[in-house]
């Protein structure tokens, strides 16, 4: 098949962001006095952004100047934080370094704050991502196609030959809205099941098979 342009989710597809995601969340539940959540209540609640996820995690009935006031408490502790436990998934790396050496353009979109995604993509990957962007207030976050459509034309690229990669929902509808063909990975927060009740037709188990499919 081969693909010239692969452009990648972030949380749950490249990096295992989900023990830090849990423990800012929690942080700023107990600072407010509220229960805290789950890691599979974390896992379930996160790919629609910060807002949605803290939206989820806050007791049911806050308020919106509540919510806000978390968003803003969980994004400051977050940005110290993001980097404690979250890590490139096994079996990742070398596989990206064999798409970059064949001259594959490689972008991160992802809903997590810009900033956020620019730091862990510089940490982890250094220059092996061409491109990497999160969401911005110019920049609607996924499934809206504004985050791809800015990477591809970061990038210099067209969509033909372009394919996208993820690990939720939200990523299989980005994928369509975006207009690109989809690979779903079925080691992120969702699970095979999940991305194919929700119409991903190609999912991979790990991450060895990219190479199959985009070489």
């Amino acid at each position: 098949m081969g693909y010239s342009t692969i452009l990648f989710d972030m949380d749950g597809t490249v990096l295992d962001t989900l023990q830090d995601l849990w423990a800012s969340t929690n942080a700023v539940l107990r600072e407010l006095g509220h229960p805290e959540r789950s890691l599979d209540d974390i896992r379930s609640y996160v790919g629609n952004g910060a807002m949605n996820q803290i939206r989820r995690a806050m007791p049911k009935g806050s308020s919106e100047a509540e919510l806000a006031d978390a968003l803003a408490r969980y994004q400051a502790h977050y940005a110290v934080h993001c980097r404690d436990h979250t890590k490139p998934y096994d079996g990742l790396m070398p596989v990206l370094r064999q798409l970059r050496a064949a001259g594959k353009k490689l972008a991160v979109v992802s809903n997590k704050p810009d900033r956020a995604v620019k730091l862990l993509s510089a940490e982890h990957f250094g220059a092996l991502m061409h491109v990497s962007i999160g969401e911005t207030p110019t920049l609607r976050r996924k499934p809206a196609p504004d985050t791809v459509d800015a990477a591809l034309a970061a990038l210099g690229m067209p969509k033909e030959g372009a394919v996208y990669v993820g690990d939720s929902e939200v990523d299989v509808e980005t994928a369509k809205n975006a207009g690109l063909p989809l690979i779903a990975v079925s080691w992120g927060f969702r699970g095979r099941a999940a991305l194919e009740a929700a119409g991903a037709e190609t999912v991979i188990d790990r991450p060895e098979e990219l190479l199959h499919l985009c070489l």
